[in-house]
């Protein structure tokens, strides 16, 4: 089976999708991998890299995209693409289904079996594959330290001659994986750090961490199947808010987490409570790219708003290229080893498996995703 590892052309984009490693653990598998030239290098491998660990690399993606099985990749396809894999032709990478309809369309009617990472659901078994929950830690992790570079202010409490130095206070909004990262790396740094989340089940975690869960009665809330958190009703948006901005007003730092799976990511800090925070505090806002969860963020940029900054920096993980590519890089390793036939040497495309069930957008010239089906029709 012809395995195609295709070069990120995104601007900015410093992550590549497989490092030599994997790379040696997928031709140990039988597979033949070939990989576009250039692969590695924003993240200092080498051609001779791939080379050594078994893989053959191609100078022309055209040919490239033409000749595979299987694509591998980072990013989503750039549409001109598509139109250059052949039929059958098993794509395996982010997607971003809900707001790429004519992506999806496109990938339907060229006949690609198209596995979109961010549909592999979080269960035990695929926690190896949950390219998700790899890519938001580090992203947690970035955030508290674009906050440390950007306030005022140290995060530690020190004693000095010339007197003591009170701690920063960090408040994040959203447990989730990158929140609980945020919460830990805050921490580590020595900032008194609170959290909230519409979610009571993470009070728990976020004790065990050293921080301070903030309690705001919104009456019955949960979590999907897949552990995100559900929608408000607007009544409990405007009692969370309430709540949610006595502890803005107190905090250096907010770091803001929420997004909800195939929608818009929730507004959850408006110009009021931006109003509310003291002059130097900074605010990061982690959904920018979904939608945002600050009024007024924009990608990329440093807003100010009467003295309180909003930090909206997009493609977080980026940030720490080379971490964040050995984790992808294993994730999408760990994939393609999930399904491999050892006898057969190919990927066998369960469609009874429950991973490939969630996972699996378009097949055989149709829309096979229910979830995908279910939520663009709304």
């Amino acid at each position: 089976m012809r395995i195609a590892v295709m070069k990120e052309n995104h601007p900015g984009e410093q992550r590549i999708p497989l490092i030599p490693a994997t790379a040696e653990k997928l031709v140990k598998l039988g597979a033949e991998l070939v990989v576009e030239a250039g692969l590695g290098q924003s993240c200092r491998f080498e051609d001779a890299d791939y080379e050594k660990a078994g893989a053959t690399v191609a100078a022309s993606r055209r040919e490239l995209l033409q000749s595979a099985d299987m694509v591998l990749r980072l990013r989503k396809p750039p549409k001109d693409e598509i139109e250059l894999m052949r039929q059958g032709c098993i794509h395996v990478s982010y997607l971003d289904p809900f707001n790429e309809a004519e992506l999806v369309e496109l990938l339907r009617r060229a006949g690609i079996s198209a596995v979109s990472l961010e549909m592999i659901p979080r269960s035990t078994l695929a926690q190896k594959m949950d390219v998700l929950s790899s890519q938001a830690n580090i992203a947690g992790y970035a955030t508290v330290l674009l906050a440390a570079e950007h306030l005022d202010k140290i995060f530690p409490m020190m004693t000095t001659p010339a007197g003591t130095i009170k701690p920063a206070r960090v408040f994040v909004i959203g447990v989730g994986v990158a929140g609980l990262q945020a919460i830990a790396t805050a921490k580590r740094l020595g900032a008194v750090v609170e959290a909230f989340d519409t979610r009571p089940v993470v009070e728990e975690q976020v004790k065990s961490l050293g921080a301070k869960f903030v309690k705001i009665d919104l009456g019955e809330t949960g979590q999907t199947k897949d552990g995100y958190a559900k929608a408000l009703t607007p009544e409990q948006l405007a009692l969370q808010k309430e709540g949610m901005a006595k502890a803005c007003a107190r905090a250096d730092v907010v770091i803001t987490t929420a997004q909800l799976f195939g929608r818009r990511a929730p507004r959850v800090i408006d110009r009021n409570m931006l109003a509310g925070m003291r002059p130097g505090s900074l605010v990061i806002d982690m959904a920018v790219e979904s939608g945002g969860n600050v009024e007024g963020s924009e990608l990329d940029k440093i807003i100010e708003f009467d003295g309180v900054r909003v930090l909206g920096f997009g493609n977080l993980p980026g940030r720490f290229a080379e971490t964040a590519s050995e984790m992808y890089s294993a994730n999408l390793g760990s994939f393609v080893d999930h399904f491999w036939d050892k006898k057969a040497k190919t990927f066998h495309l369960n469609r009874n498996d429950e991973i490939i069930k969630g996972a699996l957008i378009t097949h055989d010239g149709e829309i096979v995703s229910e979830m995908y089906k279910s939520i663009i029709s709304k």
